[in-house]
């Protein structure tokens, strides 16, 4: 399969490493600043095989290479959506690093011409394909909770200065969120996918205690009521010193307890069921090991859509997830910005929606 990426930075790696490991043909890459696209080629030994095109305008890069059929998106935030939105309307399928977008409007636009267009779209919510979720996943669709009383994800994370000053974009309205909408949203995506999906209303609060330089919140804090009468917390920050601590989900129900751990829900750390099996032992301590806080997902994730496309169906990760966990995080902001409940859904909301927010602290 023809693949071609947009956008060179922190995360493209992961691309490029689930590119080769499923075999799809690397046809161009995309990046305004000609030098991130060679280091990246570089690191993955690539810099010297001139079958690879590169490309500062992703326009052109489409229009000269009608051939491709998958594109990754992993620029800054902010360009997500008019990208995706222009490679939908070429008949290119998706992959969308998170946020899928920084407003409903821009998520809901992005499934509407997908579905209109018939292409594929995926939101890169990698961390569903660890193999200490995909356990947690199955026990949930199994029943083996019972009734669902609460859970949490906390996001303890670290970003310094130097991490901002690498891609100012970062930590702006307009281009990225905070950290609840760059850092958790993973975490985030988690807990909605297994608490039961269907949200009623999201009260929370944002502050902004350490990162005085930026425009948006640096933790985050919020309380979520279900359709199915659980509830859950989630805590995300960027405060953590002196570095990335965890990324911790708890699923409590009336027949099992789970508790996944490390540094990016990629370890088993409590799991416990009333009617517990042989299977249920190896569960117990499980740790995958990761190179970093992104996980192996990405791997799978491509695998997922390589065969969404040949096979016609929807990804496992789809747009509608993508929007799903956009809409917790501008609940969150919104709810903290107007010091009240929000109930879902979000029929409108975008991170622009905040700017200012914290200009007096």
């Amino acid at each position: 399969m023809k693949y071609a990426l947009i956008g060179c930075g922190r995360i493209a790696t992961n691309h490029i490493k689930a590119v080769l490991n499923n075999n799809l043909e690397l046809v161009a890459v995309c990046d305004v600043l000609p030098e991130k696209m060679e280091e990246l080629l570089a690191k993955h030994d690539l810099a010297q095989d001139a079958s690879i095109l590169r490309y500062t305008d992703y326009r052109e890069m489409v229009a000269e290479h009608p051939e491709i059929q998958l594109v990754s998106i992993a620029t800054e935030s902010g360009l997500h959506a008019e990208i995706a939105l222009y490679c939908i309307d070429h008949g290119i399928n998706l992959i969308i690093e998170k946020p899928m977008a920084m407003s409903i409007a821009d998520a809901d636009e992005i499934i509407r011409r997908a579905e209109a267009q018939h292409v594929k779209v995926s939101a890169c919510h990698q961390n569903r394909f660890n193999i200490a979720v995909q356990q947690l996943r199955r026990a949930v669709e199994a029943g083996r909770f019972g009734k669902l009383s609460h859970g949490s994800i906390h996001v303890r994370w670290n970003r310094n200065k130097g991490y901002y000053t690498q891609a100012p974009w970062r930590g702006t309205w307009a281009q990225d969120g905070g950290a609840l909408m760059n850092q958790c949203i993973h975490g985030i995506d988690l807990l909605r996918w297994m608490m039961g999906g269907e949200v009623v209303s999201v009260y929370g609060q944002t502050r902004q205690q350490l990162h005085h330089y930026l425009e948006a919140e640096d933790v985050g804090m919020a309380v979520v009521t279900f359709k199915n009468g659980a509830v859950a917390t989630i805590e995300g920050t960027t405060n953590v010193y002196p570095q990335n601590l965890e990324e911790t989900l708890y699923v409590f129900g009336e027949f099992g307890t789970v508790k996944l751990g490390g540094k990016s829900t990629n370890n088993i750390d409590v799991w416990d069921f009333a009617d517990e099996t042989e299977a249920d032992k190896a569960n117990k301590g499980l740790e995958e090991a990761a190179s970093n806080v992104y996980g192996n997902g990405h791997t799978s994730l491509f695998a997922d859509v390589v065969d969404a496309i040949e096979n016609d169906r929807q990804p496992y990760v789809d747009a509608r997830a993508g929007r799903d966990a956009l809409e917790m995080v501008l609940a969150v902001y919104k709810s903290a910005a107007e010091g009240r409940a929000v109930q879902l859904p979000l029929t409108e909301c975008s991170s622009m929606d905040f700017a200012g927010r914290f200009d007096h602290e």
